[in-house]
């Protein structure tokens, strides 16, 4: 019997009857034909950091932590083995001269996991981290390996970009990478006002830029991210709405090093990828809502980035460019009606639940929002047939309705 395995928020716990952490990729493939043969379900997890129950099993629970490492960096690719942490990562890629294209705000979890549910940065110019991948190697549900890259099964590479752990386990990628180059980040608090009404200049002149408003005092804190090679924009302050004082960041570093922030407080997280063009409105009823109803209950904060459009079939930003809204909360305090009242909202304006935070949506409400649903579940049938990797938890989200 395995111990109980506990997310990084805390919110998810449970038993899987195994804990295993294969060295290679001969062990991935006889630990999924063993599971297949005594009927168990397998799952992958990575650093633990979703929220939403995509690892849980009463099964095999699959580590990779000791199938990591960059395999071959050199040129505009890299190969890099399933369980390597994005920090870990950053540092390889740094060390052969390289680096990714973009990241997200936080580098805890593994390339495979992060990739596997849409983990995603900010930028107009750049898609979430699966759009990066250019091949993928795994471990499908009747134990064989498969490569899907464009020699070898293109057909399924918008599948098995971004794939929920359902077609199988992911133990190698392949990824677009550029030079090392450096940013220089700065940051400067100002009221949300100001901040909308200079959003899109923001977005535009800035290569990478996001926000946090904090509901309490309709402040933002502002984040800006340029090449040091390149210009970037800050709009002229006006007036009452002039931040409140000095930067309060201006530093310059690698991108794995800048992009991400350092996290000591643990939060639970919903976030929804809206429409663009739907994000003004949307954003107005994100904070009427939260006045008139969670004032008391909202002690944290909002992130506001924006999402390239992509064609990978299950990406929130499938087809559109797209504009996020997570609202965070402190695990000490409460959070489901918050976050399901948000949920409400979100839907209202056509938005798709990051696949690796909360929400409640299942197969029947989730199907019409991914014109390519029915493609990816057939891709999941045929390289699981016997569904090893298919827990309730998944089937409620791809199979039911």
């Amino acid at each position: 019997m395995a111990g109980t395995f506990t997310n990084w928020s805390g919110s998810l716990s449970f038993t899987p009857a195994e804990y295993a952490e294969p060295a290679d990729e001969e062990e991935v493939r006889a630990l999924v034909r063993r599971a297949r043969e005594s009927g168990l379900t397998v799952r992958p997890v990575g650093s633990g950091h979703s929220s939403s129950p995509l690892v849980r099993t009463d099964g095999i629970l699959v580590s990779l932590d000791r199938h990591a490492g960059v395999v071959t960096g050199d040129g505009d690719r890299a190969t890099v083995r399933g369980g390597t942490r994005l920090r870990a990562l950053g540092e390889g890629l740094y060390d052969a001269g390289l680096a990714m294209d973009n990241l997200g705000d936080v580098d805890y979890q593994s390339i495979a996991g992060a990739t596997a549910t849409g983990t995603h940065g900010t930028g107009l110019g750049f898609g979430n981290l699966s759009t990066q991948l250019t091949g993928v190697r795994l471990v499908t549900g009747t134990g064989e390996t498969l490569d899907i890259d464009p020699e070898h099964h293109p057909e399924l590479l918008p599948a098995a970009r971004l794939s929920l752990g359902a077609l199988g386990i992911v133990t190698r990628v392949t990824l677009d990478v550029q030079p090392r180059y450096e940013l220089r980040r700065r940051s400067w608090c100002a009221h949300v006002d100001w901040t909308l009404d200079h959003l899109a200049e923001l977005q535009h002149t800035n290569r990478n830029m996001d926000f946090y408003w904090y509901p309490r005092s309709d402040r933002t804190q502002i984040r800006v991210l340029n090449r040091t090679d390149e210009a970037g924009g800050v709009p002229a302050w006006d007036g009452a709405r002039t931040p409140a004082g000095p930067a309060r960041e201006n530093r310059v570093g690698p991108t794995h090093r800048t992009i991400p922030r350092h996290r000591e407080l643990r939060f639970e997280e919903i976030e929804y990828m809206l429409p663009s063009e739907a994000f003004p409105a949307c954003f107005a009823e994100v904070r009427r809502r939260i006045r008139d109803r969670h004032r008391r209950v909202a002690g944290w904060r909002v992130l506001v980035r924006t999402i390239a459009p992509d064609d990978i079939w299950l990406s929130n930003a499938y087809g559109r460019p797209t504009t996020t809204i997570a609202c965070l909360q402190n695990t000490s305090l409460p959070y489901e009606e918050y976050f399901r009242d948000m949920e409400a909202v979100f839907r209202q304006y056509g938005g798709r639940p990051h696949w690796g935070k909360k929400h409640w949506l299942t197969a029947r409400e989730l199907r019409p929002l991914y014109p390519r649903w029915d493609d990816f579940r057939a891709v999941r049938r045929r390289l699981d047939p016997d569904g090893v990797f298919l827990t309730p938890d998944l089937a409620r989200l791809l199979e039911e309705g």
